[in-house]
């Protein structure tokens, strides 16, 4: 299958952090591929910038969707926690398209039952709860901030250790069973921070691009 991961933000570098987790976990025979658009916020950490990714996120889903047959994605993935545009998103193609933090709450609530989750900026801590609210009313126990801007994470790898200490402080204060990373940023740690906390730490593109490719063969013709 060939499966598209738009970031809707414009830094290509972590387009590129998102295509490797991807294929990190992708099945051999799937196609990864990664885009973001040429114009658009170079972050999204707050509404304002969530309103102005949706234009080029939607373009190049047009964009896809218009191939060849062939060349066509069999699933798209909108690579960024808010789930900006999911919902016009799916409006324009009828294969699945999926929001990392829809993937990211579902998958932890069928996991460990309950989760917290752990964002950058406090701007982001509202829209964190309208989405699990909407989600996974249940699971959710808490979404917290690190107050590190996207861009920082992206390109400082020392960044784990504040975050895995709100991490810490979210699961002994929620109680919760594991943690939602929320931001694409955040996706490679996800894997150290599981070993640190003893706890399943999601990342949302993984999750994702492992029900893109459990669910694409439901919309198959």
């Amino acid at each position: 299958m060939r499966l598209l991961l738009v970031n809707p933000n414009t830094t290509a570098s972590m387009t590129a952090a998102i295509a490797t987790s991807a294929e990190g976990v992708a099945r051999p025979a799937t196609l990864i591929e990664a885009v973001n658009p040429d114009q658009g916020p170079a972050s999204i950490e707050n509404d304002d910038d969530e309103l102005r990714c949706v234009p080029g996120l939607l373009a190049q889903i047009r964009t896809a969707a218009a191939r060849p047959g062939a060349q066509r994605p069999d699933a798209y993935v909108v690579a960024c926690f808010g789930d900006p545009g999911l919902a016009a998103a799916r409006d324009l193609v009828d294969v699945p398209v999926l929001g990392i933090a829809q993937a990211a709450m579902h998958a932890a609530a069928l996991v460990a039952g309950t989760f917290s989750v752990v964002t950058s900026m406090s701007a982001t801590v509202p829209r964190g709860w309208e989405l699990a609210k909407a989600y996974t009313p249940a699971a959710c126990l808490g979404v917290y901030a690190t107050d590190i801007p996207v861009l920082r994470i992206d390109s400082d790898p020392a960044t784990i250790d504040p975050i895995g200490d709100v991490c810490a402080r979210a699961l002994a204060s929620d109680g919760s069973r594991s943690i939602v990373l929320g931001c694409a940023a955040m996706a490679r740690f996800a894997e150290p921070l599981r070993q640190r906390l003893g706890v399943p730490v999601i990342d949302g593109v993984v999750a994702a691009t492992l029900l893109a490719e459990a669910l694409a063969p439901l919309t198959d013709a």
